[in-house]
């Protein structure tokens, strides 16, 4: 730690023992208000980064996704699966001291194969899509349903960031 570092330690530590003093020895009351008034400061806060950084995240990984099915980008999703298997599985050994079973792994590999499997089949989807439009000149019209639904899960979600 650096000179100035330590310095700036000092005088917050100085700081908060001006104000507050020895807690413990002042009156319930005091200790009360005090514990209670910075808990409330503390889950203030916590709650407004929390939020925050969990709509940073979100929307994060949404742009991704979105570039990523636009074309813009192109992720590697089985890599990215496979480093949070390995993550979750360190993290999983850790906390009940033993590694996941066989079992578990099997079912996220069968739960992987059944996501490509959709994945591929909404992209034939789509093509047929386009083969059938190209072919009757029908074209998939946007119904005022559609809008209503996109509407409301964006007003959801602004609801939810601005909570």
């Amino acid at each position: 730690m650096g000179e100035v570092e330590k310095k700036a330690a000092e005088d917050a530590r100085n700081f908060v023992s001006k104000i507050l003093g020895d807690i413990s020895k002042s009156s319930a009351t005091k200790q009360i208000v005090l514990g209670a008034s910075s808990g409330w400061v503390t889950g203030f806060l916590a709650m407004r980064v929390g939020k925050t950084a969990a709509l940073a995240l979100g929307g994060g990984i949404i742009l991704l996704q979105i570039a990523n099915e636009k074309g813009y980008i192109k992720v590697n999703w089985d890599k990215v699966n496979r480093n949070l298997d390995k993550v979750a599985d360190k993290v999983e050994e850790k906390i009940s001291g033993e590694g996941p079973s066989w079992m578990d792994k099997a079912e996220r590999y069968v739960d992987r194969k059944a996501d490509q499997a959709v994945s591929k089949v909404k992209k034939g989807q789509q093509k047929a899509k386009k083969w059938y439009s190209s072919f009757t000149g029908d074209e998939c019209k946007l119904k005022e349903v559609h809008i209503f639904i996109v509407s409301f899960a964006a007003g959801v979600a602004i609801g939810i960031g601005s909570a």
